[in-house]
């Protein structure tokens, strides 16, 4: 029996439906990372801590209080 070859247009829509999936999933993953994060920023200045990242450290620097 002989195994079906794949013509060029079913390859084609195989990779461009995996690059769809890959891509939204990547994206969902991303944007949960981020909300996360940024819920902790959020959470650190309304508590009034300090963050202990290098981006907060260095915005204080650039500004300083008059």
């Amino acid at each position: 029996m002989q195994a079906k070859k794949l013509t060029l247009l079913e390859t084609v829509a195989a990779a461009g439906v995996f690059s769809a999936v890959s891509f939204w999933y990547g994206f969902m993953f991303g944007r949960e990372s981020a909300r996360r994060e940024l819920g902790g920023i959020i959470d650190d200045l309304r508590s009034n801590k300090p963050t202990t990242t290098a981006a907060a450290s260095s915005d204080t620097d650039a500004h300083p209080k008059p």
